[in-house]
């Protein structure tokens, strides 16, 4: 256990490490290649460019790593409070360094990317995440909140497009405006019911008498905040998307016109 200890902190360092480099270099590098106007933004847009390249990357990784344990790894999947945490435990260790991470970025470039929400956020996923590293319990439920990193991508391109002078009508935007509202609302909003009915399912039994209180609160009180926050966040999304899609029928209207015009 002491070995796997070292391996946990081990790869929650080796991801903060990771992390701050592609933000401080590869980011940059990369996004200057990938498109030129990178260059023309100011310092502002590039801090928050990176920071969402960062937050993308991470999102992949985790997001592969949940599918998988969903899949494949019988042993959680069977016990929902004790079931064996070791690959969990690796996935939220990457998960960790990558909260930290950004929570660092947040706090030294809060007049670009500082966010109170994502500072809470970041706050309650930590202390969650702390009695599956810590403790090696509700490996289940912490993998199963990751899922809700798939929907991160899309997010980011979003703003990708926007700072880039995308226009809103572009077929671009409007084909990951729904993609995002989709994806969003299934990783996010549908999962609701299936993630508490699992949590209902262990109320009161004895394990979750043994996971103690402070483990209860953090898994209970943590997974309300961030939904309520995620409702929130689906109601915005719904409202720019359909922003969006009637932007489609203006666009027809104006060619109508412009053709009866010519």
């Amino acid at each position: 256990m002491a070995t796997f200890n070292k391996l946990i902190i081990g790869t929650a360092v080796t991801s903060f490490t990771i992390f701050q480099l592609l933000f401080h270099v590869l980011s940059s590098w990369a996004s200057t290649r990938i498109t030129p106007a990178f260059n023309n933004l100011n310092q502002k847009r590039k801090i928050e460019w990176n920071s969402r390249t960062v937050s993308t990357f991470h999102a992949l990784v985790v997001g592969a790593f949940c599918v998988y344990i969903l899949l494949y790894d019988e042993a959680v999947n069977a016990d929902h409070v004790w079931g064996d945490p070791s690959i969990v435990k690796l996935n939220i260790a990457i998960t960790t360094g990558y909260l930290i991470s950004d929570l660092f970025l947040i706090t030294y470039y809060w007049k670009a990317i500082g966010d109170k929400f994502f500072v809470i956020h970041h706050l309650a996923a930590l202390y969650a995440y702390y009695f599956v590293l810590g403790e090696g319990m509700l490996a289940y439920f912490g993998n199963f909140r990751l899922l809700a990193e798939f929907s991160t991508p899309f997010v980011n391109q979003r703003w990708f497009f926007e700072v880039l002078g995308y226009p809103k009508s572009s077929k671009a935007n409007i084909i990951n405006g729904v993609l995002m509202t989709i994806v969003f609302f299934m990783v996010r909003i549908v999962v609701m019911p299936v993630y508490y009915a699992d949590v209902i399912s262990v109320f009161g039994t004895e394990d979750f008498h043994r996971v103690g209180v402070a483990a209860q609160s953090a898994w209970i009180i943590s997974s309300v905040v961030l939904d309520v926050m995620n409702l929130m966040w689906m109601v915005k999304i719904t409202k720019g998307c359909y922003k969006v899609i009637s932007l489609i029928g203006q666009e027809e209207v104006k060619m109508r016109k412009n053709g009866k015009s010519d």
